[in-house]
């Protein structure tokens, strides 16, 4: 065979040739992604919630809506921490939907009901897809108002792509390869990864489908294949989100400054005995004494009728209070403002968990020397974050640990009062029956750190 000779046209398309391959060797996708799906089943994955039908179909796994069930999700089995996600859908026009990242369902909250961070899939004239949004708590932490950009990126009856980053206290979203959220929470750092049917209402109609496939997730070297976004982070440690807000809630504690507290026996803020760092305010140890040292804060506003949340982790042994109602002029003498209280405790190391006249009453979430919590309560660990939350309204008070309703009771009823009686409250005149009172946080001589304090005023009807 005559060797070939090489003419310019020949040359020409060889180049051409070899600047195709090398472009498509570039553009190849060399992340050592692991596929959350077979293709086939549905193994590794479990349904909860509600009654929607899953079914996997030309490789794609497809949900479809029924009448008369709540929100359904079907769950990986595992659980995952920091992870990078990238999956397909496509999407009926009429429906709503997302995806489920670091969620859990546990008997005591709303009775399994799933919770956590929800990639919102939204095709809806109002186009939030991918903004991030908290499914059975906070609402919309992060929506698309403000990026007009992202919300023109979905496209409508066709296949869309999302790419999800949850690293760390960030998460980072994008839709069609369009930057769409950029949220800095620290709520949850681990749970399952979910795909929602949305529940319908009477007037939809039955079978509704969404579909997805090429479901893929990165866990290891993470900050390798992470990538930067141009959006400006939205922060909601120590700050109430977008939904939040709208229902009234406010920051007790900006997470930096003392503004809004001050001692309880004193004009301003203590010089010693308390610490703010790293978005944490933190009661120093001085050996379980009580106000020893900076002694109790308390907010310089007044409050009637609220809701509470904070945030707050314990050290062992460790021994603290939120106490609300408080008049700090009531006791001038030695020891903590009177109030009452809802107890933070190490349960299983300080001793007063056994001690008081009513059994159980010094214990975690108890309302302190009254009443116990449920000893059923879920409790995380010690140096993890818990969460206390407390309504007060029209003399219903309510104490929750985790989501959790631990106790409730009525204040100034004959029962109540029936139960300071017996208590070492006893002493004080119509003890926890004042109209309004300072929140309080407890220096007990042991080190507490608390965040993400706020409240809701409620105004009477």
């Amino acid at each position: 065979m005559r060797p070939q000779k090489f003419t310019p046209l020949n040359l020409l398309y060889l180049l051409i040739g070899l600047l195709f391959f090398n472009c498509s060797e570039s553009e190849k996708d060399n992340t050592p992604w692991v596929s959350l799906f077979d293709g086939e089943s549905l193994n590794g994955w479990t349904q909860i919630g509600g009654e929607a039908n899953y079914v996997v179909r030309d490789g794609a796994i497809v949900g479809s809506t029924v009448k008369n069930t709540p929100n359904s999700f079907m769950a990986t089995n595992k659980m995952y921490d920091d992870f990078i996600l990238e999956l397909d859908y496509l999407v009926d026009s009429t429906m709503n939907s997302g995806i489920q990242i670091r969620s859990n369902s546990y008997p005591h909250y709303m009775d399994g009901r799933v919770h956590g961070y929800q990639i919102e899939i939204d095709p809806s004239e109002r186009a939030w897809s991918a903004g991030i949004y908290d499914e059975a708590r906070r609402g919309w932490l992060y929506n698309l108002e403000g990026n007009p950009e992202a919300q023109k990126a979905f496209k409508q009856n066709e296949w869309n792509h999302y790419r999800i980053e949850a690293i760390g206290d960030t998460l980072k979203t994008w839709i069609n390869g369009i930057p769409a959220a950029h949220l800095i929470d620290d709520k949850t750092g681990r749970g399952f990864i979910a795909l929602q049917v949305h529940s319908i209402g009477k007037e939809k109609k039955e079978g509704t489908e969404i579909i997805w496939k090429n479901i893929k997730i990165l866990t290891d070297s993470l900050s390798k294949y992470s990538k930067k976004t141009p959006l400006k982070a939205l922060i909601t440690k120590n700050n109430v989100a977008v939904d939040e807000i709208k229902n009234g809630w406010k920051m007790l504690w900006d997470g930096k400054t003392t503004e809004g507290w001050r001692g309880a026996r004193l004009d301003g803020f203590p010089t010693n005995g308390w610490e703010i760092s790293e978005g944490m305010l933190t009661v120093l140890s001085t050996g379980g004494e009580e106000s020893a040292a900076g002694g109790d804060i308390v907010t310089t506003e007044v409050y009637g009728d609220f809701e509470l949340k904070v945030d707050f982790k314990i050290t062992e042994g460790a021994n603290s209070g939120i106490k609300y109602y408080v008049d700090p002029d009531l006791n001038k003498g030695p020891g903590s403002s009177i109030g009452l209280e809802y107890q933070i405790l190490d349960d299983a190391r300080h001793p007063d968990a056994k001690l008081g006249n009513h059994e159980g009453s010094r214990t975690l979430a108890s309302l302190y020397d009254l009443i116990a919590a449920d000893p059923n309560k879920p409790v995380n660990p010690i140096g993890e974050w818990n969460t206390a939350h407390i309504i007060s309204k029209d003399n219903h008070v309510e104490h929750w640990l985790n989501g959790m309703k631990v106790l409730e009771y009525e204040r100034k009823s004959d029962a109540y009062r029936k139960l300071v009686s017996e208590s070492k409250y006893v002493k004080w005149p119509k003890f926890g029956e004042v109209e309004k009172g300072v929140i309080l946080l407890q220096d007990h001589g042991d080190r507490v750190s608390f965040k993400n304090i706020k409240i809701r005023p409620i105004t009477k009807n």
